[in-house]
Formats: structure tokens, sequence, C-alpha cells
């Protein structure tokens, strides 16, 4: 797990003390995780931790959906 990955994962579980961990594969809007009310906040936290400037208009909420996702969209080096 990358470091900005665990910044976004520690952020989650701050907000639900119920957790001590999550899982890479769990749904995190389902789960209800993220949420309505968190959820600008949420995607100002991961255009600060990864650098990237995210176009709410073109976002796929599939790709904030897991850790998983969220590494693969957010942190993984891009090859051309």
């Amino acid at each position: 797990m990358t470091d900005g990955l665990d910044q976004v994962k520690a952020w989650i579980v701050k907000r639900h003390p119920d957790r001590d961990d999550i899982a890479p594969d769990l749904d995190l809007i389902e789960n209800r995780l993220i949420d309505s009310l968190s959820f600008v906040e949420f995607v100002f936290l991961l255009e600060q931790v990864s650098g990237r400037s995210i176009d709410m208009d073109t976002l796929e909420v599939d790709s904030i959906r897991t850790l998983e996702a969220i590494d693969r969209t957010f942190f993984k080096a891009r090859v051309s």
C-alpha cells in the first residue's frame, strides 16, 4: 500500500471508529464509509494526497468505490 493510500485509509477509519481496518475490495459507498456528506471532503483529500486535480464532472464513481480502485486510479504509476 502506498503512503497516499495509507492516508486515505486512515481518513476513513478515523471517521468510523468501529473499524480498525478496511479490506482493499470493500465497497466504501455501499458500506457507507463514504457518504454524500463526506464525499466532497473525500475528493479534496484524494486531490491533496495524490497531487492530481479531480474534475467532478468526469469522475467515475467506480474509481473511488474501493481502496483497490483508488490505488489503481490515483497512486499507481501510469505507463504511456
